[in-house]
């Protein structure tokens, strides 16, 4: 198989790298961190959109790129690589794809240009406490009400919840006693009966819990895609969303993991202990050959993951993308954890980089499903 990059793609890496060297250093991202209201920063923002990369999941029809899961791949791996605490993964991969495949024209032409051009910010609030093990068990609520719907339910780590401009929430159609079709609703951050309680995760990026309480939506905010499509797709087409969202964290892994070996390879240099470098010691290098090992066999899975996640068959699909979460998270853990190690009491610090790497792996592995929860799911679909 060719794993060639064409030179449109290769074009496509070179430039967000270029971006991220010069615009996103560890020091810029440290005071982006701690001193931005929210969490990121508006300029870097709608420098991605300047670039174009915000315009990437927006169908071509849509006045968008219209990039393949390829594309996306490339991006993700240089976002992980400078740990970018902008939402793009929330807004321009998961909420720009969801509005794509249920939005109908009226709402594509109303969300998709906002989206790609950096004014808005979207994401997709879908993750429930019980949805850590089914991801479609969702129990909030939407029932028609007049001319629009009545939302209930509760939200968990909606990553940039405080910062979205319109919360694309999935709920259940129906009382809460009865087991509806999956629906996703656009709702305005800052609508009447929407409570949210903001937090930073251990990576740093913002997130929030998010409460509806009978929140009114007009019928106009239901995501029902093109005339006479079956509310059944819903949830068919969600799923298809998740499962790009998963290949896009299994690239941005790639890129975080390549940066990590680089600066515990260059710390093995440097440091010297009883008169040598302690990359010269034996015992280290092995720890940091399987570190290459673990890095390697991520990557490879993560160009699965970005081939397979748009299969046709669900079947197919599944096994890959639990497959490619499992080796991923297995090497987060492992080379995060050996980097830290070989780093010492330094790696823990929020002075090195390596200590921020190291958190991002951390919620990317649990991210999606956790690395125990994918496994178990592989062997069922094996047997």
């Amino acid at each position: 198989m060719d794993f060639t990059f064409t030179e449109e793609q290769q074009m496509l890496l070179d430039t967000t790298r270029r971006f991220v060297a010069k615009d996103y250093g560890f020091e810029a991202r440290r005071q982006i961190r701690e001193k931005s209201p929210d969490g990121f920063s508006r300029q870097i923002w709608q420098g991605l959109a300047d670039i174009g990369l915000l315009s990437l999941n927006v169908p071509e029809a849509d006045g968008g790129l219209g990039g393949s899961a390829i594309d996306n791949m490339l991006v993700m791996n240089a976002v992980g690589e400078g740990l970018l605490l902008e939402p793009y993964l929330a807004s321009a991969v998961l909420a720009t794809r969801t509005l794509a495949a249920l939005g109908n024209d009226a709402q594509r032409a109303e969300w998709l240009p906002a989206l790609a051009g950096g004014e808005k910010i979207a994401v997709l609030a879908h993750d429930e406490q019980q949805t850590r093990f089914d991801r479609m068990a969702i129990a909030t609520r939407a029932w028609p009400v007049g001319n629009g719907f009545l939302l209930t339910g509760h939200k968990s780590v909606v990553v940039h919840a405080g910062s979205a401009d319109v919360l694309l929430v999935t709920a259940r159609l129906g009382k809460p006693d009865s087991d509806g079709p999956l629906a996703v609703f656009c709702v305005p951050g800052n609508a009447p009966g929407v409570r949210k309680v903001e937090y930073a995760t251990v990576d740093g990026v913002r997130a929030g819990e998010v409460w509806l309480n009978q929140v009114f939506v007009p019928a106009t905010a239901l995501l029902n895609g093109a005339e006479g499509a079956n509310e059944a797709e819903a949830e068919q087409k969600l799923a298809d969303v998740l499962d790009f969202g998963l290949a896009a964290v299994c690239a941005e892994a790639v890129g975080a993991l390549d940066k990590l070996l680089a600066a515990t390879v260059e710390y093995a240099r440097n440091r010297k202990q009883f008169g040598q470098p302690i990359g010269k010691f034996q015992a280290l290098q092995h720890r940091m050959a399987d570190m290459v090992l673990h890095i390697e066999q991520a990557r490879s899975m993560s160009y699965l993951a970005a081939v397979r996640c748009t299969d046709a068959d669900p079947a197919a699909r599944n096994r890959a993308m639990s497959a490619a979460k499992v080796v991923v998270g297995q090497a987060c853990r492992f080379v995060g954890q050996q980097a830290v190690q070989l780093h010492g009491g330094m790696g823990v610090t929020d002075e090195l980089d390596v200590s921020h790497y190291f958190k991002r792996l951390m919620a990317i592995e649990l991210q999606f499903g956790s690395t125990d929860q994918h496994l178990e799911q592989y062997a069922s679909q094996l047997a």
